[in-house]
This record gives C-alpha cells, sequence and structure tokens, in this order.
C-alpha cells in the first residue's frame, strides 16, 4: 500500500490485501478472513517483537528515543557520535549524533555524513533550514540519517540495517522517529574512546573510499581530463580530484585512453602543452601523479629517464620509461625537461609479463594529439626550447595533474 493513511476501505486497500494474500498463498480475494488477520497480526507483533523496543534516556548525548535493544547495544562515545553496535547476527548499528552547533554546523554535518560508508550513495537528499535526512540503500545495507538543529545543538541519528530485511527497518525507524526527543547537554568535541588515530576514519566511522583511483591532466579550458581507459573501465561514478563528478566523454581501450568532462565547466590554472619534437634517448623525464590516491592533496613529482622512444615489442606509438611505478600514477603526464608534456604513463597491463619494477611505458605525444583531436580537442603545441627549473615544473604538475576516482 503507497498511498495515504486515509481510513477508508477502498480500492488500494483491498489491492494491498489481495497481494499480501496471493504472496501467502491465499485466494486474492482483498478481503481478509478472520483467520488470515490473525496470521497478517501475528507476523507484525512477531516482527516488532523481535526488534526488543526499548524506550532509553542517552543522558551524556541529551536524548531520548526508543531503540531496537534486541538488536544493538552501546559500545562507545567518539563525538560527535555515540555507537551503538550489533548485538546479534544480524549486522543492525545505530549511531546517535550529537554536538554543540547551529545550523550551519547541520549544513556542514551533511556534507560530511554523505562520505561515509554508513550512508550509501543511491537515495534520497533532503536539507532543510534546521534539519536534514539522508536514506541510502546498496546491496549490502539500507540506512536513514536525520538531524536537526535545536537550541544551539545538532541532534539526530542514523539507523543502519541488512539491505534483505526492510520489513523491520521500517517497523524500527518509525519507532526511532516518533520517539526522539532532543533534551539538554551534547557530546563535547573531546569525548572520545581513546581508540588509535586512522585517516580513513572520522569519529570511528568508514569513509568511503573509489574503489580505484588514478591520475589525469587537463587538455582543454573547460577542464576536459585526459586519463587511461583503465582508471575509468566499468566504474559507476566517476570524480576529478574526488569531488567533481565527470562523465566519459570519449575513450579507447586500444590506445588506453580516455576524455573526461566534467560535468560543470572548470577553470584549470594550467592546460597541457604537447611536445613539438620527440624526445632523444636517455634525457631526463618526470611523471605527475597521485601514487597515494587521495590521501596527499597534491601530485608526486618523479623523475626519471627516457630508455627508449618504442616499446619492448617495437610499438612506435609507446615510449618506455626507466621511473619508478605505482599505479596510482598512472594516467598522469610524462614531462620533458621544458614542462612540454611528452607522453601519458600508461598502466602495467594484466600481469602476464614480469618487468622490473623501473620499467614503465607512455602512450606517446603524436598519439595524445591525434586521439583528442578526433574528439574535437586540440591541443597547442609547446614552443618551450628552455629547460624548466624543478620548482616551476613543481608548480605545473600541480595546477595541471588532477586525481581521477573510479567509485562502484
Amino acid at each position: 500500500y503507497n498511498s495515504i493513511i486515509d481510513a477508508s476501505f477502498g480500492p488500494g486497500t483491498r489491492r494491498a490485501m489481495a497481494a499480501w494474500q496471493e504472496a501467502n498463498r491465499f485466494e486474492p480475494t482483498g478481503i481478509l478472513t478472520t483467520a488470515q488477520r490473525r496470521t497478517l497480526t501475528g507476523a507484525y507483533l512477531d516482527a516488532r517483537a523481535s526488534l526488543g523496543l526499548e524506550t532509553i534516556a542517552e543522558t551524556q548525548a541529551g536524548i531520548d528515543f526508543t531503540i531496537p535493544a534486541g538488536l544493538v547495544r552501546f559500545d562507545r562515545y567518539e563525538a560527535p557520535f555515540a555507537h551503538f553496535e550489533p548485538a546479534t547476527d544480524d549486522g543492525v548499528k545505530v549511531v546517535l549524533i550529537s554536538q554543540e552547533g547551529d545550523s550551519n554546523t547541520m549544513a556542514a554535518l551533511y556534507d560530511i555524513m554523505q562520505t561515509l560508508e554508513i550512508v550509501p550513495m543511491e537515495g534520497r537528499r533532503n536539507l532543510g533550514r534546521e534539519e536534514f535526512t539522508l536514506t541510502g540503500q546498496n546491496e549490502e545495507v539500507i540506512s536513514h540519517t536525520f538531524a536537526r538543529a535545536v537550541r544551539g545543538t545538532v541532534k539526530g541519528f542514523t539507523l543502519i540495517w541488512p539491505a534483505d530485511d526492510e520489513k523491520r527497518f521500517r517497523l524500527a525507524l518509525a519507532a526511532m522517529e516518533e520517539s526522539f526527543r532532543p533534551t539538554d547537554g551534547f557530546l563535547p568535541d573531546t569525548l572520545g574512546s581513546g581508540a588509535p588515530q586512522n585517516i580513513d576514519l572520522l569519529a570511528g566511522l568508514q569513509i568511503r573510499r573509489p574503489d580505484r583511483a588514478r591520475s589525469g591532466f587537463f587538455v582543454d579550458a573547460s577542464g576536459a581530463v585526459l586519463t587511461t581507459f583503465e582508471a575509468v573501465d566499468q566504474c559507476g561514478r566517476i570524480t576529478i580530484n574526488e569531488d567533481i563528478e565527470a562523465d566519459i566523454a570519449a575513450s579507447d581501450a586500444t590506445l588506453g585512453l580516455a576524455i573526461l568532462r566534467p560535468r560543470e565547466p572548470l577553470a584549470p590554472l594550467s592546460v597541457a602543452r604537447l611536445a613539438a619534437y620527440e624526445p632523444r634517448i636517455q634525457s631526463d623525464i618526470a611523471v605527475a601523479g597521485f601514487p597515494f590516491g587521495g590521501i596527499l592533496s597534491a601530485p608526486v613529482l618523479t623523475y626519471g629517464v627516457l630508455a627508449d622512444v618504442k616499446g619492448l615489442d617495437g610499438d612506435a606509438n609507446v615510449q618506455r620509461l626507466e621511473i619508478a611505478f605505482e599505479d596510482g600514477k598512472s594516467g598522469g603526464p610524462v614531462f620533458d625537461g621544458s614542462g612540454a608534456v611528452a607522453g601519458l604513463l600508461l598502466p602495467r597491463g594484466d600481469g602476464t609479463r614480469q618487468l622490473p619494477e623501473s620499467v614503465a611505458f607512455a602512450a606517446d605525444a603524436p598519439v595524445l594529439a591525434e586521439f583528442l583531436s578526433s574528439n574535437g580537442i586540440e591541443v597547442a603545441a609547446s614552443d618551450a626550447s628552455e629547460a624548466m627549473a624543478p620548482e616551476d615544473l613543481t608548480v605545473l604538475a600541480a595546477d595541471m595533474t588532477v586525481l581521477v576516482s573510479c567509485w562502484k
């Protein structure tokens, strides 16, 4: 039944009853018999009883509410959260939210909560002036988060439940929403469990990380990014620098290249200029990229040598480099000594060929130019002739190179 509760025994009610009868192998008449009413009521009461609903006064957090006490138990405080961990194998969790603050604090919390694993990306989002709600569901969990700015504090909760048990989730959520009442007090910022700090955790909650993190670089003034095909292959969602949504504008699995377009135009500080001449063998090169994913806010510049202007199999479109390789660097620009982009670092491949760690490969500048041009992007050739100072190259790399994240 998906309509409003109007106390009217109409067609919607009859359809819902008939659907229940059919699901339970009764004749779908739309009218319940006395025995069927008893069965339906008993199933509801059994489900509700299994929650072990209990009203508690959480004085430290300043919240009174009804909790599924049969499924969770209090574990710890890590401000601004009070953690209730699973008490059974069901995997149910409750997180209370309690902190000093106003509507601005609440709006910041709204953004922060969406970076956590307990709030799946797919679901409704609603931010009002004084409260917000977040719902999310994936293959594993369904969750609901509510928070409100009230009397100089922000109070709320998140209910996390197994995705295949939605009926009991709805019962527990209804009980929590009806009973939720802020009281005096809040969790001070200094309150915590004393657990070791972890960059992947926020107050004891896992921060959502991408399934794959690679590099790329700007190739036009509106923010188009060139990266590898492997970086964005089979991604449900793609971001540039973690928070800018992007779409695949073009890709070529054979060349191993892809172009990304941000959903909103950007204004890059620097855009790639391609090398006009083939670099000399044994000349110095540098690769910019994110070998540690998003842990560092700026790309790392790694120096090496152009070992050959062709691949091991004689492929003239590929350069062989002598440089320390890490997966996160792939897709990053390969600079020559003047700061021109001489190539794009390619991924290692399928692992069938075991190569020394110092061997890497790059798609050369003519290949990049042709791929970009065939997809409507004309990249200017560099007119630089003098060697670029290392500190200037570091600035150029930081302004041009981006983190490309793949989210499943």
